[in-house]
């Protein structure tokens, strides 16, 4: 990706994605998972926050098998190093330890420094690179703490594209059963304490002086197939431009 003070870029890639889902309440797609008492809804912005004590998560009401998944979400400036604020699809309640999943994460920093955003893909509990596309690291062309941003995963039958305000960061290709994602996942999102790993290798730890961490999400779009509809019986939209 580009340094993040080039805001101009990039340009439009004249596909708007995000354009042609409605967005919905919280409510109405999701449903607290853990860390309830870190969690507040005003006018559907979401903000879950951690602290000494807890973080909090989130959770779609039903499973899915393809489809767009989206939110806007604004990060929190400062010191964040070890925190970690995620939206992704997983199927790890129903297959533990055998799991797909599709992440979304940003990385905390220390002061002075840009988040990280991390794109990961699991399946079937297997991050092997050597077999499976593993984490792809980028710096945004923006400052996510000063403004909302829509961050997204766009699900086919042949691809996973990774989607930045509509911008596409990251294609993901079927290149056999083994290594895409197949069975139903759910939609997540959480913010969560991961001194171990999270930034620089684990250099930097949480520091709860700075608590609480914060996140803040809003126009939560959800819309896909059903666990019963068969993956490959429709396509996504290739967009027209942008990275592979």
């Amino acid at each position: 990706m580009a340094p993040s003070s080039n805001a101009q870029w990039p340009p439009s890639p004249g596909y708007w994605p995000s354009s042609k889902f409605t967005s919905m309440s919280f409510y109405k797609g999701y449903r607290n998972l853990w860390g309830p008492s870190h969690q507040s809804l005003d006018q559907n912005s979401l903000t879950i926050w951690l602290d000494r004590t807890s973080g909090s998560g989130f959770k779609s009401v039903r499973p899915f098998r393809s489809g767009y998944f989206g939110a806007s979400i604004k990060l929190q400036p400062g010191y964040t190093a070890g925190v970690i604020t995620a939206f992704y699809l997983s199927n790890n309640e129903a297959h533990p330890g055998f799991h797909d999943e599709v992440d979304i994460e940003f990385l905390g920093t220390t002061f002075g420094k840009p988040y990280t955003l991390q794109t990961n893909v699991y399946i079937r509990g297997s991050g092997d690179g050597r077999i499976i596309g593993r984490e792809m690291k980028f710096h945004l062309w923006f400052d996510p703490t000063q403004n909302f941003h829509h961050y997204a995963i766009l699900w086919g039958p042949e691809e996973l594209i990774f989607l930045v305000d509509d911008v596409p960061i990251r294609r993901y290709l079927r290149k056999s059963d083994a290594t895409f994602p197949l069975r139903p996942m759910w939609v997540y999102g959480s913010i969560w304490d991961a001194s171990s790993w999270a930034t620089e290798d684990g250099k930097y730890k949480a520091d709860y002086r700075y608590q609480p961490f914060v996140a803040r999400y809003t126009n939560f779009k959800a819309s896909g197939c059903t666990p019963m509809h068969p993956l490959g019986a429709a396509r996504s939209p290739p967009p027209r431009s942008g990275p592979g």
